[in-house]
């Protein structure tokens, strides 16, 4: 969110209200995409005292406390409504904090130092309006899954990242398959300066052949490009749970026979929805990991018809 006029509304309610109201959130199809929705735990010695925040650039209407309301069951909850100082609050959230380490990963920020490890990649990324630092457990979820892949087995020629947001998750893949043709893609378009910065400072290829990470703007799978540079061996998303769904059609089509499918980004209570759609995508699961409160999947595309 940019340095403009920024307001909150914040709901405080026990863990499984709130858990209820992101899963509302994820059926409604007609949510206005300014509204950013976020569900945390107040304290960590108080695991079940749970906050929604819903963050808008403009002061909320009577419209918008209305979908926020409509997102829970029963009595209306009571909204909690401020303005925010001018500041990118996407910088700020991620402005101290810790490096990660994840697989055969670590990811820092600029105040941070590397490893310099032997057999442990590197990359800094600093704070920045794209999300997918790597601090989020999705994110260092992915990080793990990838690297267990790799130690299975298996073999990457073409793949593609799908709302990659900084990129990291692209750049990693492309680590553990140096030769690999490498598209990343997002629906926000400051990702393109903040990816191709990324890729510079972490000294990753930019372009269109082998080893290298081709960028682009793009609707989910919606893009020329990505569709002609499939069928891919690969394809990871770490979205939500909402549009995975939706995309799993999609997904499903865009892998080879055999292909792999990492998504991230659903709450283990969203895991049982998620896997249903991929089922009927012809997909299943191989491996699974849970990360917190977050389901990091690995599936897997029939060679052919009938397999199960």
């Amino acid at each position: 969110m940019s340095a403009e006029e920024s307001w909150k509304v914040t709901v405080h309610a026990p863990r499984a209200v709130i858990e209820a109201a992101l899963l509302a959130h994820e059926d409604a199809w007609d949510w206005d995409p300014e509204i950013v929705l976020s569900g945390s735990e107040v304290a960590e010695d108080r695991p079940d005292d749970w906050r929604l925040e819903a963050w808008l650039p403009r002061k909320p209407a009577k419209a918008d406390q209305a979908a926020i309301r409509a997102l829970f069951a029963g009595d209306a909850p009571r909204l909690e409504i401020e303005r925010l100082p001018d500041v990118d609050w996407v910088t700020q959230s991620q402005q101290g904090l810790d490096p990660i380490r994840a697989g055969r990963f670590h990811v820092h920020d600029p105040h941070h130092a590397p490893l310099g490890l032997p057999g442990v990649r590197d990359f800094c990324i600093p704070a920045s309006q794209a999300f997918g630092t790597g601090q989020h457990a999705t994110t260092a979820g992915c990080l793990a899954m990838l690297t267990h892949m790799k130690a299975q087995g298996l073999v990457v020629r073409n793949l593609a990242d799908i709302g990659t947001g900084t990129g990291l998750l692209a750049f990693a893949a492309l680590h553990l398959w140096p030769r690999a043709l490498a598209t990343a893609s997002d629906i926000d378009h400051v990702c393109l300066d903040v990816v191709h910065a990324n890729a510079e400072l972490n000294r990753v290829p930019l372009g269109a052949g082998a080893g290298e990470v081709t960028m682009l703007v793009a609707d989910g799978m919606d893009h020329p490009l990505l569709q002609a540079r499939g069928p891919y061996d690969l394809v990871i998303a770490n979205i939500l749970a909402g549009p995975l769904i939706g995309l799993a059609p999609d997904f499903g089509q865009s892998l080879v026979p055999g292909g792999h499918l990492l998504l991230a980004g659903l709450l283990e209570t969203q895991e049982a929805q998620v896997r249903r759609a991929c089922r009927r995508a012809g997909l299943r699961l191989a491996a699974r990991l849970v990360n917190g409160d977050w389901s990091i999947l690995w599936l897997r595309k029939r060679h052919r018809a009938g397999e199960r």
